[in-house]
């Protein structure tokens, strides 16, 4: 299935998947982060049942302080 995932075309071999199945086929390891698929803030609790489908639009933003 194709995704835009961080505003870059993505082919994945499944035609969907959840949002951690995503992370860990990624290896998006860094634990302060926002999901956004299609506009939609996903919570982390969500992240085993909410399915990413072909055409998704989907944001993975890391979240980082400092000073």
């Amino acid at each position: 299935m194709k995704i835009l995932l961080n505003n870059r075309a993505e082919e994945l071999e499944t035609d969907s998947i959840t949002v951690n199945e995503m992370l860990l086929m990624k290896k998006f390891s860094f634990k302060m982060r926002i999901i956004i698929i299609n506009g939609v803030l996903v919570t982390k609790d969500k992240y085993d049942s909410t399915i990413i489908h072909a055409g998704d639009d989907v944001q993975m933003l890391y979240l980082m302080s400092g000073g």
